[in-house]
């Protein structure tokens, strides 16, 4: 039985597996879970993934992981090359430390402000099965995360090539889809984000970036 992967095509989270896969060269059989249409709060998907939440890779043995950093665990381990987690304790330790900073300082904030200012979310203010309120003042506070955070990324790409190591990782392919994420609620990067700008055209330019 081959790797199932349940996507979304437009969705940020998917497309940083589907990025991991294209990099690892790996192939999988793929079911579009439309989620404009709630397809996820079915009961079919929930019992695929109770917390509603997509991607989800299916392992040929039925284990299924529901996590981005679980898949990219699994990928990493069962296909080694090329390595996107880092190959020396350093490495590995910097990867998961920019990773989780992409995630934290700007997925999630990007993800505030559209869950909370998005009229199509009313009352989906989080992922999941449970719906609960917007919050207006928590898109204002995304908004000026997301500004923190493209000074953040500028800053750490001076004089560097990738986020983390020397090598392109998966701190690159978070931080390549907040960037993109952030055009959703209008926040883009400035002219005086010259680092950054180079960064991003680089990245984008990978035949993996359009997977």
């Amino acid at each position: 039985m081959a790797l199932t992967f349940y996507d979304y095509t437009p969705a940020p989270s998917p497309r940083r597996a589907r990025i991991f896969m294209a990099e690892k060269g790996v192939t999988a059989e793929t079911i579009q879970i439309d989620m404009a249409k709630a397809e996820q709060l079915t009961d079919e998907f929930k019992a695929i993934n109770p917390a509603c939440t997509i991607p989800v890779l299916k392992l040929e043995d039925g284990t299924v992981l529901t996590e981005n950093d679980g898949i990219a665990a699994y990928l990493e381990a069962a296909y080694p090359e090329p390595p996107l987690l880092g190959v020396t304790p350093e490495e590995k330790g910097l990867v998961a430390n920019w990773q989780s900073r992409m995630l934290m300082e700007g997925l999630s904030a990007v993800a505030e402000t559209l869950r909370n200012s998005s009229p199509g979310m009313k009352d989906r203010a989080t992922t999941g099965p449970v719906n609960y309120a917007q919050i207006p003042e928590l898109a204002e506070r995304g908004r000026a995360r997301l500004t923190v955070f493209m000074d953040t990324l500028n800053s750490r790409l001076k004089d560097r090539e990738f986020v983390a190591i020397d090598t392109y990782s998966y701190a690159d392919i978070t931080a390549q889809v907040v960037v993109d994420f952030a055009k959703w609620v209008k926040v883009t990067p400035t002219d005086a984000h010259t680092d950054l700008a180079r960064w991003h055209a680089a990245v984008s330019a990978r035949p993996s970036a359009s997977a």
